[in-house]
């Protein structure tokens, strides 16, 4: 078969690479997916203890594997969430296309003229998916050898590439301080949560145990970090969060009536790029019962919630937040850790380090720490942007602030998908409903528009994001609320029927999940 004969490098093996590698073998390739570290999952292999699913399993499921029955929880833990993803990979023979401990350090695209690249009208000279005019060429360390002096490098040559990278690893985003005001002159300890995070539990436990320990940050990571350490200290050794910005810290039981709302009815509301002036009258007439949504669940925060008390009332509307894909799930006895003296919130526009702790802008006395964790994200953009060797491709993700077109194609850069780095609410189910477009577009049952066309397309989905968005737009966090529409669109391009559900009312207020597109023919 020709499909055999093409060569396609998978870089990661966390949920998107290995869902590239499934649908990719389906179509008759034989893809090779070159994964750093020694086992599958990606951030999901480094976490910390507590950590679980924000999302509930419904809609973070794989559409033709399900959980396992005895997975009761809607919130699966971490360790189960690994053990699924490990069945997942048994179950369609994924392990033995995988190359672990192999870290690929760079990508460079090899062509016969440079300047043929400017001259395309169509992506990679053709509009389809391997081009005659090019290939990647990846650099490999592997460190799989320990008897090895070194770690040694290998060059592999591709016809193409699927970065499945993420976003939440590896490269982490550390603040600049003054001289003189940083980690440096600290006498404790100074970590971001992703060394925490990757540390085994009891060597987190023994680090933490009878510290003080500070966390700077309030997505996420950093919530569930502060109320795991305290819960371990209780009020003996207090935790502080630090904290810019408050943001809706949601409790388990209210998600899944805001992912029902997910619907087709729901995204009649919302503007969508390139509209016409019936879809965008009737986003006009529709969208004040978003907004009533939106304050609904706000009042309903503040009032079971002590969210004035303590500082933490968010100056953004709840739906700002869904649609920025900032999803904060309330850890377990949370504010019981706060009202026992375990936990301290402090909000704070700056601080600064002293060498018994930190300066915390508008307090006159040190906030006195043994342990200072930084939960303040990753440089995602520069990671991506690092994987090239070119110049003129690093420019391409460097200098656009506009998505991907189909949130994974960049026009300018030919042979190569990028998966996972959209952000969503449900991250695996956008991003195996982009797997499988990627796989027909691979197995050749459509090709690209021109370049121009696909320019033209993500300028119209920044111009639409930047309206509702405004100084909050980023360009991985684009379809959060028109995950049904973006399906329409791959659903359109791979030829298959984009309308799911039995019937008329299931089609417009039943929530889409993944088994919803189980068998796309």
């Amino acid at each position: 078969m020709e499909s055999e004969k093409k060569r396609i490098a998978i870089i990661g093996a966390g949920i998107s690479g290995l869902m590239a590698c499934k649908y990719t073998l389906e179509k008759g390739f034989n893809p090779i997916v070159f994964e750093a570290r020694s086992g599958i999952g990606g951030v999901w292999s480094q976490t910390i203890e507590s950590t679980k699913l924000q999302t509930p399993k419904d809609f973070y499921q794989f559409s033709d594997f399900s959980w396992p029955r005895e997975v009761k929880e809607t919130y699966p833990d971490h360790t189960q969430v690994l053990e699924y993803l490990h069945a997942y990979a048994l179950h369609f023979n994924i392990f033995p296309r995988v190359k672990f401990n192999s870290k690929v350090t760079c990508i460079d695209y090899v062509t016969s003229s440079a300047a043929d690249l400017h001259s395309w009208d169509l992506w990679g000279g053709s509009g389809e998916p391997f081009s005659p005019w090019g290939k990647w060429r990846l650099t490999v360390r592997n460190g799989q050898n320990p008897s090895a002096s070194a770690p040694t490098d290998q060059v592999y040559q591709v016809d193409f590439v699927i970065l499945c990278i993420g976003r939440y690893s590896d490269l982490p985003n550390i603040p600049d301080f003054p001289l003189n005001k940083g980690p440096e002159v600290f006498n404790g300890k100074v970590l971001h949560s992703m060394d925490y995070a990757a540390m085994d539990d009891d060597v987190a436990a023994d680090l933490i145990k009878e510290k003080r320990v500070t966390v700077i940050g309030f997505q996420k990571s950093a919530v569930d970090i502060a109320a795991e350490v305290a819960n371990k200290n209780g009020a003996t050794h207090p935790c502080t969060l630090l904290f810019k910005t408050a943001h809706w810290i949601v409790p388990e039981y209210l998600l899944p009536l805001v992912f029902q709302g997910l619907n087709r009815f729901t995204e009649l509301m919302i503007h969508k790029p390139g509209e016409g002036f019936f879809i965008w009258l009737l986003a006009m007439l529709l969208s004040p019962l978003l907004w009533i949504f939106s304050m609904s669940i706000e009042c309903y925060l503040k009032y079971m919630y002590p969210l004035k008390k303590y500082n933490m009332v968010p100056t953004h509307r709840f739906l700002k937040q869904i649609s920025l894909c900032m999803f904060t799930v309330l850890p377990a006895n949370f504010y019981d850790r706060i009202k026992d003296g375990s936990l301290f919130l402090k909000k704070s526009q700056s601080f600064s380090f002293c060498r018994n702790g930190l300066i915390v802008q508008g307090e006159s006395k040190p906030l006195l720490s043994d342990i200072v964790i930084l939960a303040t994200g990753y440089k995602s953009e520069e990671k991506l942007k690092n994987m090239f060797s070119s110049t003129l491709f690093q420019k391409c993700i460097a200098v656009s602030s506009t998505p991907f077109y189909r949130e994974c194609i960049h026009p300018q850069i030919p042979q190569l998908a990028i998966l996972g780095y959209a952000d969503s609410p449900a991250i695996l189910y956008s991003t195996e409903m982009r797997s499988k477009w990627l796989a027909h577009f691979l197995a050749g049952n459509f090709t690209l528009p021109t370049i121009s066309k696909m320019e033209e397309n993500v300028m119209e989905w920044e111009k639409c994001k930047r309206r509702d968005e405004k100084e909050s737009y980023g360009r991985s966090c684009v379809s959060t609320l028109l995950q049904i529409y973006c399906n329409d669109q791959l659903c359109k391009d791979m030829g298959c029927n984009s309308r799911r559900k039995n019937w008329f009312l299931a089609e417009l207020f039943a929530a889409y999940g993944p088994k919803d597109y189980k068998d796309l023919s």
